[in-house]
């Protein structure tokens, strides 16, 4: 199902992960200043701001910087504040000198689309990000969720800022999970997932199908060029995850089959791959 937003009161799509609160936030690949990749876990232990915006060109994108400058400083020494756009790092930082930026870490986009991809906030259309505040706690857990329906209105600081106290008081809660949330290389030794194990996962991905040691989906889409982009889409989390499906493209249908070959059968990396791709939203 297509998500929309509004760009100027005309509806784009916002594709990527389908993210929920509650949920453990899924990692990202962000470019630093000196074009150094820079990852959400880098941060853990501490409550993260994640703010996203088009460009800081534009008017509401600058005074959403400055806002989240002033508001946050001198809240608490374990929250980090992340500015992300698609912006090139020097760009970004140019702007963060003019406007002494300082308790913003401001990361760039615009090389791997990872956090717009992850986070379900890249606009297809202008393959640039929506605009959104992402609240996640010491434990990486996603408290607060919010993704403004029209790109150029200005957020509400307020909403946000009074479910940051909250998260203050309550810096960490548990989360429920079954699979891991995210792939993890397979050690020497590794036996295939037995039939249990293979019949309880296969309950939180009920769309995919289990044959000859491999699980399958077939995904039908508009056109070509839909079902390649969401192609792209794959390749851009398989990759950072270290896994990767087999793929068979015929013209508007897509086959993902997922299986792990240096054990032979299925690991648990197979079915966080098919429930990552079932988060895509392209």
């Amino acid at each position: 199902m297509e998500r929309t937003i509004n760009f100027k009161n005309t509806p784009v799509t916002i594709v990527g992960r389908n993210i929920k609160t509650s949920m453990r936030a899924p990692d990202f690949t962000l470019t630093a200043d000196g074009y150094k990749d820079v990852h959400l876990y880098d941060f853990n232990g501490k409550i993260k701001i994640l703010t996203s915006f088009l460009s800081l060109d534009t008017r509401v994108c600058d005074l959403q910087v400055k806002e989240f400058e002033k508001r946050v400083a001198g809240l608490s020494d374990d929250i980090v504040i992340f500015g992300i756009s698609k912006d090139l790092p020097f760009a970004q930082k140019r702007f963060c000198q003019a406007n002494n930026i300082v308790n913003v870490k401001v990361f760039s986009d615009y090389r791997y689309s990872s956090f717009g991809v992850n986070y379900g906030l890249l606009i297809k259309e202008l393959n640039l990000l929506a605009r959104a505040i992402i609240i996640l706690d010491k434990n990486n857990n996603v408290r607060y969720f919010d993704v403004l329906n029209e790109v150029t209105d200005t957020p509400n600081f307020d909403l946000w800022l009074g479910s940051l106290q909250d998260i203050i008081k309550e810096p960490s809660v548990p989360v429920e999970k079954t699979l891991p949330y995210k792939c993890v290389p397979c050690e020497a030794g590794t036996l295939p997932l037995n039939n249990n194990l293979i019949d309880k996962y296969l309950k939180e991905i009920e769309n995919w199908q289990f044959r000859d040691n491999r699980i399958s989906r077939t995904f039908k889409f508009k056109d070509f060029v839909t079902a390649k982009y969401f192609v792209d889409l794959i390749a851009i989390v398989a990759e950072e995850q270290g896994h990767h499906p087999d793929l068979k493209l015929w013209y508007n249908k897509l086959e993902v089959e997922l299986t792990t070959h240096a054990i032979g059968g299925l690991s648990e990396n197979d079915f966080v791959m098919a429930k990552i791709i079932d988060e895509l939203q392209g």
